[in-house]
């Protein structure tokens, strides 16, 4: 098994399509800011020793990689990310530094989840060993499972054999349950930011400055 004294990577995933936004979601403003800059910067916070960011090819990645400027990610570009979110998984996966414990996995259009819960899930990875640590917003029947996500070492290669999908490696998500462990979250920073209604919803939920 990994130990999970070894480093833990924070990998921001800000290659997708942004499809239903009708503009290139991650740079989107938001108080002033890309959309993009609040799930790197609670990334950057929560103390992962390894900071990566998957951006798009062209234009849209150059503005991405400005905006996280001095953060401490290094980045690598998904050339194509209209094979869906798991692409990114994959592009970070072929990324990603040896001699890691494990790697967790954020959404960059998910701009609520702060730097206090990616540190409670670096700090069950690090207490339990388990295989995966899952973020779950809410609880009881109403509970969603959603990230970010920690993934052990020893999964990474099963990692790169996610196929196409707009979604992350849930079969290795379903393979590991029993040994999962989850960490609580409020289900009010449980917001993706795909359309303009939803970037409306996050402008309200975050304070302005």
């Amino acid at each position: 098994m990994t130990s999970t004294s070894l480093p833990v990577a924070g990998v921001l995933l800000a290659a997708g399509l942004s499809t239903r936004m009708g503009q290139p979601k991650q740079l989107a403003d938001l108080h002033g800011r890309p959309l993009c800059t609040y799930a790197a910067r609670a990334l950057a916070d929560a103390g992962h020793d390894h900071l990566l960011a998957v951006v798009p090819p062209g234009e849209v990645g150059d503005r991405i990689r400005a905006a996280l400027s001095g953060l401490g990610f290094a980045f690598v570009v998904n050339p194509e990310p209209g094979r869906g979110l798991a692409s990114s998984f994959r592009a970070a996966v072929h990324a990603l530094p040896p001699g890691l414990a494990g790697a967790n996995f954020a959404l960059a259009d998910m701009p609520l989840v702060t730097a206090g819960v990616h540190r409670a899930l670096l700090g069950a990875f690090r207490d339990s060993g388990a295989p995966v640590v899952l973020a779950v917003y809410g609880d009881g029947v109403g509970a969603v499972r959603a990230p970010p996500h920690v993934f052990r070492a020893d999964l990474l290669d099963a990692v790169k054999e996610t196929p196409d999908s707009d979604h992350g490696p849930r079969s290795l998500i379903a393979a590991h349950r029993a040994e999962a462990v989850t960490v609580s979250a409020p289900p009010g920073l449980l917001l993706d930011v795909d359309t303009p209604d939803a970037l409306l919803a996050a402008r309200v939920a975050l304070p302005a400055g």
